[in-house]
């Protein structure tokens, strides 16, 4: 009969197990196997299964950081698991090692499972499960050792630290393997992107120089980030391809070095996510330089009955975009530059669509690689098939920026902000204190109507607590609506306010 160790010490083989495993497993995919790490494969895995309502609340908790959040959340059920298969271990050996090393065939299957996988995708789970299933079971059987013949346990604790070592530094290792892997980046370091045709300006009056009040073009550093890479894809331009197909009467395939030697046009566009909340940032502003889609799609030659594109992105996201949007005169461009660099990896390098009027989730595909001409009643993207509306057209919406504290001096203040309904554009802001009559405040000069613009408004406030409210006006003559609705599933609305105290 085995001798049975303590709980602790078995737990803690499981853990020490499965930091090493996930550690080498990261490791080997940095070496190996780039887009299929054990925690990348299983977290995309999750993205892709996770209700709309735990999306949205991820977004709406974490913001930006949702995939950091997601990543600790694995790590955090990883080492529960791992500590479960050291207790199985310690009483019904094997079954605790078998527990282990399913982890790793979880991760197996979560790779596979991903669009274009590499063609090694299951080395660095199964390496992860071999070590975790290997480590647990001989880390038990040292214990178990130790103990029948009266040991300390020090020589346990020295080879399960060791473990949990190697797979820190491995871990370590990775993540500087990962940031040091300069070649992409190195190309689109070197990249020299043509100039456009008519470049796009910023007319004078469009920036108030008020504190606290978000730039008109936002910069590239600062500009949100939502989509469902786990993993941000480092394409070579040098590969990169875009196929469009479908309901056409030729397919088109367009090259990196064809898509830089068409005339490209320059062009500043807001782009939100349906995602945002009222008052809330995930919108940004830029100047954007690509090839307008319309050109692409009148070579083609979408058939009558096409009534919407399907892009897809290298990660396999898609999205639906109506095929009025991408063939009328907006700037619908496919985009190689952002304020004037080549697109950073996280906003789509090297190629993505910019569709101002539509929320990203139907128009903004980021790595494109494909453009299907297809219809509504045919297919369903990425976030359709999760209940989200399937055109997806901005809404008219308004945001206060300033005041930012909740404390302000009494007297006379600024209230200060931003408004857009792309490629309808804002006729005016209105601004109301205290549910009292609503204000006109001063608009910036709009760059067009596919961007957002600024607004201002001194009002006069006595001591105490007073409500801040805004709301926008568009040119067809709409007036901001009051009516409270979430994002899901077709983006929010309501008047935004803050609530602030003069002293």
């Amino acid at each position: 009969m085995e001798t049975r160790i303590a709980k602790g010490p078995a737990a803690w083989a499981g853990v020490a197990s499965a930091v090493a495993g996930a550690g080498l497993g990261e490791l080997a995919a940095v070496i190996a196997a780039p887009r299929s790490s054990p925690f990348a494969a299983i977290g995309s895995v999750l993205i892709d299964l996770a209700p709309t309502w735990a999306k949205d609340l991820a977004i709406a908790l974490f913001g930006t950081a949702d995939k950091i959040a997601l990543l600790v959340l694995i790590g955090a059920v990883l080492l529960g698991v791992a500590a479960v298969s050291g207790l199985i271990q310690r009483i019904r050996p094997p079954w605790g090692s078998v527990l282990a090393g399913a982890l790793g065939v979880v991760g197996i299957v979560a790779a596979l499972t991903r669009a274009n996988p590499d063609a090694l995708a299951i080395v660095p789970s199964a390496i992860a499960g071999a070590v975790g299933a290997a480590g647990v079971w001989l880390l038990i059987r040292r214990r178990q050792a130790e103990q029948a013949e009266g040991l300390s346990r020090r020589g346990f604790l020295t080879a399960s630290g060791a473990a949990a070592i190697v797979g820190v530094a491995a871990a370590a290792w990775s993540a500087v393997g990962t940031a040091t892997d300069r070649t992409i980046q190195a190309i689109r370091a070197a990249i020299r992107l043509p100039s456009a045709q008519d470049p796009a300006s910023v007319p004078d009056g469009a920036e108030l120089a008020i504190d606290g009040l978000d730039p008109v073009i936002t910069p590239n550093r600062d500009f949100y980030r939502i989509d469902t890479a786990l993993v941000v894809p480092e394409i070579d331009p040098a590969q990169w391809s875009l196929r469009i197909h479908g309901l056409v009467e030729r397919e088109v395939t367009l090259s990196w070095d064809e898509l830089l030697a068409l005339p490209l046009e320059e062009s500043v566009t807001t782009l939100a996510c349906v995602s945002n909340t009222v008052g809330g940032g995930l919108i940004g502003n830029a100047v954007w330089l690509g090839y307008p889609i319309r050109h692409l799609l009148a070579e083609a030659g979408p058939l009558p009955e096409a009534d919407m594109v399907m892009s897809r992105s290298q990660d396999g996201f898609s999205a639906g975009t109506p095929l009025e949007t991408l063939t009328d005169d907006r700037h619908a461009i496919l985009a190689v530059g952002m304020n004037g660099d080549p697109l950073p990896f996280e906003h789509g390098f090297p190629v993505r669509m910019v569709v101002p009027g539509l929320y990203g989730y139907v128009s903004a595909t980021k790595w494109v690689v494909e453009l299907e001409v297809t219809r509504f009643d045919r297919a369903r993207a990425y976030w359709t098939d999760r209940g989200w509306s399937a055109r997806g057209p901005i809404k008219l919406q308004s945001r206060i920026d300033v005041p930012r504290g909740t404390e302000v001096p009494s007297g006379e203040t600024v209230v200060a902000g931003v408004a857009w309904q792309q490629h309808v554009g804002v006729a005016g802001v209105e601004v109301s204190v205290d549910g009292g009559s609503w204000q006109r405040a001063q608009l910036t000069s709009a760059i067009s109507d596919d961007t957002w613009v600024q607004w201002s408004l001194p009002v006069v406030l006595d001591a105490g607590e007073h409500t801040l409210a805004c709301r926008a006006l568009s040119r067809r003559g709409e007036t901001q609506t009051s009516d409270t609705a979430p994002p899901a599933p077709d983006g929010a609305t309501g008047h935004h306010s803050v609530r602030v105290t003069a002293v």
